[in-house]
């Protein structure tokens, strides 16, 4: 039965793109996140999770964000901060109906703004969501 556990951790990492080996900072921690998501991370990482005071060049940002945290723009603009060329940032946000629900329209304004790019949304746990967000590739032309 663990076994069929941690398969399934390892899943959610898969489906956010996240292979063994990748620099992965997570921002906007607290107790309300989902440990198994982070559990399953660390373990398809083989590491920790780094966290906001990093300064390393990352390959995926895990931003859990909600309503009332502030402007999303400066949160994701502090987050491509050490974010590679080919990174991603994972928006992760609660799902409609929970505590904390962000409407995709606000961050679909927020994207443009901060200079990336939305490419995909999917369930990542039962009370999140996660948006993934790229560099545009035109941006990446220009770097």
């Amino acid at each position: 039965m663990v076994a069929a556990e941690d398969a399934g951790k390892i899943g959610v990492a898969e489906k956010l793109g996240i292979e063994s080996g990748m620099v992965v900072q997570e921002l906007g921690w607290d107790e309300d996140v989902d440990d198994n998501l982070r559990a399953a991370v660390e373990e398809q990482i083989g590491g920790d999770l780094l966290d906001e005071d990093a300064d390393e060049t990352v390959s995926v940002v895990l931003l859990w964000w909600r309503e009332d945290d502030g402007d999303l723009v400066d949160a994701l603009l502090e987050a491509t901060g050490v974010l590679a060329e080919d990174g991603v940032i994972w928006v992760l946000t609660p799902k409609t109906g929970r505590p904390g629900h962000v409407e995709p329209s606000d961050i679909a304004e927020a994207v443009p703004t901060a200079g990336l790019s939305q490419t995909s949304n999917i369930s990542v746990a039962d009370d999140w969501a996660g948006t993934r967000l790229v560099w545009p590739k035109s941006a990446k032309a220009k770097r």
